[in-house]
């Protein structure tokens, strides 16, 4: 998805949100974002990844609109190792929907969308649901495309140290793995688990031992 097509699909949203134009500054202030330097798998790769698989699950969205605002904004705010990336991303999703006239409503459904991609604790409706399995997607690609991903979150942590590293990506993709189901609709769970399985167990493997990627 080029830049053009990428600005018009963003307007188009915001249209369907009730607005009569887009909040001013928005779009380049989240391109800037998601483009910052220090990113290596949160980049607008991540979020047009997501948007393009977002089109193909559509009809399975109960507020589409509002899940695909969610999508941009997700990761606006992305400092790796920080507590309150989604807190902040939130916060600038519901000062984008008050700049452009929309309802508190509907600025409080954005916000608990994002604050899911917390990861703590199973999805609340649906949507949410929808939203955590398309940014999690990455784990069900094609293996050349999650080994990309691996290293991209190792290169945006390469400030940590191997063996520190390494503990810790092992805690987390161990929860993933010993969850009964990776994902939370049955869409993605046909499509996706059986790759992520695998995915998730080579990386683990990769892991031991622990390798210097971005030291």
């Amino acid at each position: 998805m080029d830049r053009n097509n990428l600005e018009a699909r963003w307007r188009l949203l915001w249209q369907q949100l009730g607005a009569e134009v887009p909040p001013e500054g928005v779009y380049q202030k989240l391109i800037d974002a998601w483009s910052e330097p220090h990113r290596r798998y949160h980049t607008l790769e991540h979020l047009t990844e997501c948007l393009v698989l977002f089109d193909e699950v559509l009809p399975l969205a109960h507020a589409p609109a509002l899940v695909e605002l969610a999508i941009w904004f997700h990761d606006a705010v992305y400092v790796p190792g920080a507590e309150n990336n989604e807190l902040r991303s939130a916060y600038l999703a519901e000062r984008a929907l008050a700049a452009a006239g929309c309802s508190r409503e509907t600025a409080g459904d954005v916000r608990r969308l994002i604050l899911a991609t917390r990861l703590k604790g199973r999805p609340e409706t649906p949507d949410e649901a929808l939203l955590l399995d398309i940014d999690l997607s990455i784990f069900g690609a094609t293996p050349a495309r999650f080994d990309r991903y691996d290293d991209g979150i190792r290169a945006e942590y390469g400030h940590i140290p191997g063996p520190s590293y390494a503990n810790a990506r092992r805690q987390i993709l161990r929860a993933f793995q010993d969850r009964h189901r990776i994902y939370h609709t049955e869409h993605f769970q046909e499509i996706l688990e059986r790759n992520a399985r695998v995915n998730l167990t080579r990386a683990l493997k990769r892991l031991r031992p622990w390798r210097r990627l971005g030291v």
